[in-house]
């Protein structure tokens, strides 16, 4: 199968390409590189031995997005492209919409117009909002408590919308939890351009000295050490879970909104303590304030995805940290960014 990856070199993007082209399926990679560097491509190729195809544009370039469906005879989709900081979001709103919500626009119209129609759509946990229970299932109401969270809510119903029109399509939402981790290789992982915005990156800057000490945000919740809990996801789990969902859509049409997480939620000390034992090395950290809108605790109810897809998050949390840390190490002064 020849299929589009949008936002194709960035962290999430390449991972599912490794998985995808191991698989046997011929990859397209569409990105912009505001938040991801051209050599990705060249580390994607030294892991699986096939070159992938590498267009740079932005999302809402319908033209280019439909000379490079028709050019690559795409099959299939998987939309990652899109801005995702909470915080900048709230600052940048417009931005947040015309590149998230726009930009899905412009895919589909240019989908519609060289009849593509299958869809694998890169959603999040935080269209859930503020948690009503626990774990979280795809029935659990959904709400948004800033701009980032409601692109994603917006582009789920334009998308549900997009179904009801039609019986040709063949969609599928993934709520993400968090991502972590590396490839094993250490070749492709999590390298945020300036201050990381997720809590293993900032981890792995402090283990490796390029930082003094991470803040952790609020020591009073009402969990066990009084530090906030999420279900953390390896990212080559979170990979092959998109593969899953392609075969999936081949014999499904209609729209579906599947978790993807582990079911088991970390605290923040406890991320801290495993990282210190794969790197050998201390985190410094202190205690600050919370953040506003931050939760006690998030984690997932991954039964559907094992229903449906028949996939299931296998790595640990040792998983997670050592390969972090080894792609860390890999990362120097001279990593393109």
């Amino acid at each position: 199968m020849n299929i589009l990856l949008t936002g194709g070199t960035g962290y999430i993007g390449s991972h599912t390409a490794v998985v995808l082209e191991q698989s046997g399926h011929q990859v397209v990679l569409f990105d912009n590189l505001s938040n991801s560097s051209r050599s990705v491509v060249n580390r994607i190729a030294r892991i699986t031995g096939k070159r992938s195809a590498f267009i740079q544009g932005d999302i809402r370039d319908q033209d280019l997005l439909r000379n490079t469906l028709i050019k690559h005879d795409i099959h299939a989709v998987i939309h990652f492209a899109g801005l995702k900081a909470v915080g900048e979001s709230v600052t940048q709103p417009v931005n947040y919409y015309a590149n998230n919500v726009q930009g899905t626009i412009s895919l589909l119209q240019a989908m519609q117009a060289t009849g593509v129609t299958t869809l694998v759509f890169s959603s999040s946990a935080t269209v859930y909002g503020q948690p009503q229970y626990l774990p979280l299932d795809e029935d659990h109401p959904t709400s948004a408590t800033n701009p980032y969270g409601r692109s994603k809510l917006y582009i789920e119903g334009i998308l549900q919308d997009l179904v009801d029109s039609s019986s040709d399509w063949r969609i599928a939402c993934l709520r993400y939890f968090n991502p972590v981790g590396a490839h094993e290789s250490g070749l492709i992982g999590e390298n945020p351009q300036g201050t990381p915005n997720n809590l293993m990156p900032f981890i792995a800057q402090v283990a490796s000295g390029q930082r003094n000490e991470l803040s952790v945000f609020g020591s009073d919740y009402l969990t066990a050490d009084g530090t906030g809990i999420r279900d953390y996801i390896h990212v080559m789990d979170l990979a092959e879970g998109h593969a899953a969902a392609l075969q999936y859509l081949e014999t499904h049409p209609g729209f579906q909104a599947i978790n993807l997480g582990t079911g088991v939620g970390y605290s923040v000390l406890e991320m801290i303590k495993s990282f210190e034992h794969a790197s050998s090395r201390p985190i410094p950290y202190k205690f600050t304030v919370r953040r506003q809108g931050d939760v006690a605790e998030c984690y997932a109810n991954p039964n559907k995805a094992f229903q449906l897809l028949g996939w299931k998050a296998h790595r640990t949390l040792d998983d997670m940290c050592s390969s972090t840390w080894k792609f860390q190490q890999a990362v120097s002064e001279t990593y393109e960014i």
